[in-house]
C-alpha cells in the first residue's frame, strides 16, 4: 500500500498523451491542442470601421461645421471600389472597409444628413473608430499555445485565424467493466430480488468524459472468473485504458485483478492508503491501462476524481495535475481528527465557506447530489473547527 502521493505521482509519470490527429475545427471542442493555432491571414484584412457612420478625410474636418458630399456606401463583405477624394465622404456600416485616402469614421449621430451631403457641427470627440490592418492579429501570429483545450472562447479565435482544422492530442478510448452477480441495469433492479441498479459505471464515464476520454463501452460482468477473463481480454484489444469497478478486495468472488492475470497483468500500485477508496489499484496488461476503483459509489467517485481524472487528463495532452488543482476554502464546521489514512471528506460550497455534507459512507449516492468538493485531510491530522482553513478539489 503506497500513500495519495506517491499513487498519483505514479499517474503522472504514465500519462503521456497517445498521439495526435486533425480533427475538423467544427469537431474540436474540448480538444488538447497538439500543435499551436497560427493565423493564416490577417486580423482585421484591411482597416475597417468600428461604428456605423461616414468614412471621411481628417484634413477635410480641420474646419467646422464641414459639409461633405456622400459619394457611396462601404458594407461589411463588399466595401466601396473608389477612393475618399478632397472634400467627399462615404457611407460606411460596422465592419466595412474603410476607402482609400480615408482615416476616420464619424459616428452617425453626429452627423446631419442634407440630401447628398453629410454636415458635420462638431462635438467630434478624438476616437477615430477605425481598426487598423491586423491590429486584432497578424499572419503567422500564435494564437492558441499547444497543450491548450479549446473551450468555446479558444474557437472563435481558431476560426478567426482562418484554419478548417487542427491537430489534437487523441483522446484515449476507455472501456469500463462494472462486476458483481448484484447489479441490474437501471431501471429492472425492482423486479429482480437481491438487485441493485448499477449506477457506478455512469458517473465514472461521465468523469472520464469531462477530462478528455471517449467511452468505448460500459459492460456489466457476472462474478465469474472465466467469463470475466474473457471480457478482459476483449477490453485490453478495444481500449487504451480499462476501467473495472468492484471485485477489488479479498472476498471469494473478488476477481477484479485475477480477470487480468492471464493478460499478464503488472501491478503499478494495488492499494493506497486512503479514505474511502483503498481498494484503488493501477497495472499494465498487453501495453494497455487498467484501473480498478470500489464498488461502493462514493468510494468510486472520489478515487475517479483523484486518480482516473489526472491519468485521463495526461493521456489526453492535459497536465496530470490539472486536474489536482486544490485551493483554499473555510470551514463552516468542525471537522473529526484524521486517522491513520488520509481521507478525503465530500462537501458542499456556499458563498462564505465550505461544509461537509451529512453523510460520509463510502456506499451513500443521495449526498452525490450536493457534494461538489474534496476536502483533503492528512493522516493523523487533528480535529478542525470553524473559521479554520482547509484544502479543497472541486468534485
Amino acid at each position: 500500500m503506497i500513500y495519495f502521493d506517491q499513487a498519483a505521482a505514479v499517474v503522472g509519470d504514465i500519462a503521456k498523451p497517445l498521439g495526435s490527429e486533425s480533427v475538423p475545427i467544427g469537431e474540436a471542442h474540448r480538444r488538447v491542442l497538439a500543435e499551436p493555432v497560427v493565423a493564416r491571414v490577417d486580423s482585421p484584412p484591411s482597416d475597417v470601421s468600428a461604428m456605423d457612420g461616414y468614412a471621411v478625410r481628417e484634413e477635410d474636418l480641420l474646419r467646422l461645421p464641414a459639409q461633405l458630399r456622400v459619394i457611396g456606401e462601404s458594407f461589411a463583405g463588399s466595401g466601396f471600389t473608389g477612393g475618399v477624394s478632397p472634400g467627399s465622404c462615404v457611407r460606411i456600416f460596422t465592419g466595412a472597409p474603410v476607402p482609400p485616402h480615408a482615416d476616420r469614421v464619424v459616428i452617425q449621430e453626429i452627423v446631419r444628413r442634407e440630401g447628398d451631403f453629410a454636415v458635420i457641427d462638431d462635438n467630434l470627440g478624438t476616437a477615430k473608430h477605425v481598426r487598423g490592418l491586423g491590429s486584432d492579429f497578424r499572419k503567422g501570429a500564435v494564437l492558441v499555445g499547444s497543450g491548450a483545450r479549446l473551450g468555446y472562447r479558444q474557437l472563435v479565435a481558431a476560426a478567426g485565424a482562418d484554419l478548417a482544422e487542427v491537430k489534437v492530442w487523441r483522446r484515449p478510448n476507455l472501456l469500463i467493466l462494472g462486476t458483481g452477480d448484484e447489479l441490474a441495469t437501471p431501471g429492472s433492479a425492482a423486479d429482480t430480488t437481491g438487485a441493485i441498479p448499477e449506477s457506478v459505471s455512469f458517473g465514472v464515464a461521465a468523469l472520464a468524459e469531462v477530462w478528455g476520454a471517449s467511452i468505448r463501452d460500459r459492460l456489466r460482468l457476472p462474478d465469474d472468473l472465466k467469463a470475466m477473463e474473457r471480457a478482459a481480454a476483449q477490453a485490453l484489444d478495444k481500449a487504451d485504458l480499462v476501467v473495472v469497478t468492484g471485485g477489488a478486495s479479498v472476498g471469494e468472488k473478488d476477481f477484479a485483478k485475477a480477470m487480468f492475470e492471464r493478460q499478464g497483468l503488472e501491478l503499478l500500485f494495488s492499494k493506497v492508503a486512503i479514505k474511502p477508496g483503498k481498494p484503488v489499484w493501477l497495472g499494465r496488461a498487453k501495453g494497455k491501462l487498467v484501473m480498478g476503483l470500489p464498488g461502493n459509489p462514493t468510494s468510486a467517485l472520489v478515487t475517479a476524481r483523484l486518480l482516473l481524472a489526472p491519468l485521463v487528463a495526461g493521456l489526453s495532452g492535459l497536465d496530470p495535475q490539472s486536474a489536482l488543482r486544490w485551493r483554499k476554502a473555510t470551514l463552516l464546521a468542525p471537522l473529526p481528527a484524521c486517522g491513520d489514512r488520509e481521507t478525503f471528506v465530500r462537501a458542499r460550497e456556499f458563498p462564505d465557506g465550505v461544509e461537509p455534507v451529512s453523510s460520509q459512507d463510502s456506499s451513500a449516492q443521495k449526498m452525490l447530489v450536493d457534494a461538489d468538493l474534496l476536502l483533503r485531510r492528512r493522516a493523523g491530522a487533528i480535529a478542525a473547527v470553524d473559521g479554520d482553513i482547509v484544502a479543497a478539489l472541486d468534485f
